[in-house]
Order: C-alpha cells, then sequence, then structure tokens
C-alpha cells in the first residue's frame, strides 16, 4: 500500500536561478543540493512546514533524461506556461501576497474569493504556474 508521495519534480530552465527564487522569494528550505556527476545536480526544497516533502528542481538539458530535440521543445513549453502548476497553501494570502510581491514574484491574479476559498495566480522564473490559496474556513 502506498503510503505518502516524498518528492515531485518541478521542470526548470536554470536550477541556480530556480534556487534563489525558491529559497530567497517563496522561503523554502534546501534539503538537498549535490553533483550527480555528468553535469547534473541533484536540488530538492521543502516548503517550510512540509520537511518531508521534497520539490526537485530540475533544470531541462541534455543528457540523461532528455536527448537535445526533447529538451529544446520541453524548454519552450515551459517558457510559454504552459507544463507545469502546483497548488501551494497559506494562512493568511493578503500577506503573503505581500510579502511575495515585494520580493518580486510575478502575479496573475492578485487574491481573488472563489466558491473554494480565496486565490491568487503567479509564475516561477522558469515559466511554471502556481495557485496561492487560503481554504474557507
Amino acid at each position: 500500500m502506498i503510503t505518502k508521495m516524498s518528492h515531485v519534480s518541478l521542470y526548470v530552465l536554470d536550477q541556480q536561478r530556480a534556487y534563489e527564487f525558491y529559497v530567497n522569494k517563496l522561503g523554502f528550505n534546501v534539503h538537498t543540493d549535490t553533483s550527480m556527476g555528468e553535469n547534473m545536480r541533484w536540488l530538492t526544497v521543502t516548503p517550510p512546514e512540509q520537511p518531508d516533502f521534497e520539490i526537485t528542481l530540475m533544470e531541462v538539458k541534455e543528457g540523461m533524461m532528455f536527448d537535445e530535440e526533447s529538451a529544446k521543445q520541453m524548454r519552450e513549453l515551459i517558457k510559454k506556461g504552459t507544463f507545469g502548476f502546483g497548488v501551494f497553501e497559506c494562512q493568511d494570502i493578503y500577506a503573503t501576497y505581500e510579502e511575495l510581491k515585494a520580493k518580486g514574484v510575478e502575479f496573475k491574479k492578485p487574491p481573488t474569493e472563489e466558491f473554494y476559498g480565496t486565490e491568487a495566480l503567479f509564475k516561477d522564473d522558469s515559466g511554471n504556474w502556481f495557485s496561492l490559496g487560503q481554504k474557507q474556513e
């Protein structure tokens, strides 16, 4: 029986820029940052209150997973904002929105009341979209 998910991958265009975004802007913690040889870097971050859930920031480049053409296609999809998506939660969406905006996070939608709670939409430095939400109480 599966008991939990421990890792998920986000494809990014540049791991160092992604590191700066997720750690310095979103406030995530670095869990693992190590070389895997052959110009590969294993970089995982965790949300502050979810240290056992690692997000792998996987740079799309030719190598172990992608041939040259596939890497090029993946990078284009990511840049267009048509590939990655996720949902993050917070306790005070208005304060979190203002804090992240002040750090340079690009929001596509300000906090808006929806039937499921309050939601804002933002993009990371690669073009992946995220919903920032606060559930209704």
